[in-house]
């Protein structure tokens, strides 16, 4: 079994080495998804497949839904690039003797802004609003007491002024805990589904379909077909282990992510949290290391724990995260067991 871990985290480390650096940047649609929901997750700099089990496991890896036996609510709200609200709310439900049930909710907003045409570029007075919004419906099961599954189903829409596209991805995820001083292994595959197309009264227009010809009509209503893109399908393999695991009351998490989207290279993301009395916990990581020409970088984060009652639990996280040109962003959650 050591040997066998071994092999599996050399692997990790190195298999972004081991594919071309090729970029698909922008050939995907519907990029909130790959948005990381989660203080704690940022803050150690999206290391967390083989770490996940609160209500945020819905994006990371639906298989660390099953890891809570009380009922669990989160509710996230990061700061986004460009003044963009980014808001995720999750609950999970355990069910005696079937399972765990997830619920979640993703919602990217804005502020309504001015339309403008070719005749009026400073606006016309007549404002617009565009969002993007996931739902989400997860089950997991611990099968043995070392080894989860999961899975996750999303109905997913997206628009812009009178246009839309939507449609449904899959997720899928393990984990599994080792004899070796308790290893985390996790492995997800998420936003897995059928390609989206934009469509809606926008597309419709006035065309003369011949301008050659004359006596036709000049304004023959006609819609615009946009193209089909794939979703951004996401594979995430890592391992994480408590290196301070019995010592005191002090705990010391590392890990370690391959990540590898089908818009963009393979990378690495790398983290650390150090606990205190199960109470103060401290987090810094690094996202996409190995990725030519990325703004992601460095993190940071911190997040208290505190038991009220006997049974009400209450996490609250800040995690602070390094975009370089496009300055940083920072993130709040609020968990909630009972």
């Amino acid at each position: 079994m050591k040997k066998l871990c071994m092999v599996i985290l050399g692997l990790v480390l190195t298999s972004s080495l081991l594919f071309a650096e090729v970029t698909k940047v922008g050939t995907t649609a519907l990029g909130f998804l790959k948005i990381d929901a989660g203080s704690r997750a940022t803050g150690m700099g999206g290391a967390y497949v083989s770490i996940t089990d609160d209500a945020t496991a819905m994006f990371w890896n639906p298989a660390g839904v099953a890891a809570t036996d009380k009922m669990e609510a989160v509710f996230h709200h990061s700061n986004w690039i460009a003044d963009i609200n980014y808001n995720y709310i999750a609950a999970v439900i355990p069910v005696a003797r079937l399972g765990n049930i997830g619920l979640s909710a993703t919602a990217l907003s804005m502020a309504d802004m001015e339309r403008t045409t070719i005749e009026n570029p400073e606006g016309t007075g007549e404002m617009f609003s565009a969002g993007s919004y996931a739902f989400g419906l997860a089950f997991a099961r611990n099968l043995t007491d070392r080894f989860a599954i999961g899975f996750n189903v999303k109905y997913l829409y997206e628009s812009i002024y009178h246009s839309s596209a939507q449609g449904v991805a899959f997720d899928i995820g393990t984990l599994f805990t080792t004899q070796f001083n308790g290893m985390r292994i996790g492995m997800s595959i998420t936003n897995y589904g059928p390609k989206v197309q934009m469509s809606g009264r926008d597309m419709l227009t006035q065309v003369d379909i011949d301008p050659n010809v004359s006596g036709n009509n000049e304004n023959t209503n006609a819609y615009l077909v946009t193209d089909q893109f794939n979703l951004p399908l996401m594979f995430r393999v890592g391992v994480s282990m408590d290196v301070l695991k019995g010592a005191g009351n002090s705990n010391l998490i590392l890990a370690v992510d391959a990540v590898h989207p089908n818009d963009d290279v393979e990378s690495l993301n790398i983290g650390a949290e150090y606990i205190f009395n199960d109470l103060l916990a401290l987090r810094s990581g690094y996202n996409s290391l190995f990725a030519a020409d990325a703004e992601a970088g460095l993190s940071f984060g911190a997040g208290i724990h505190q038991s009220m009652l006997g049974r009400f639990e209450f996490n609250l996280d800040y995690a602070f995260r390094d975009f370089g040109l496009l300055n940083n962003v920072q993130m709040f959650t609020l968990g909630i067991k009972f």
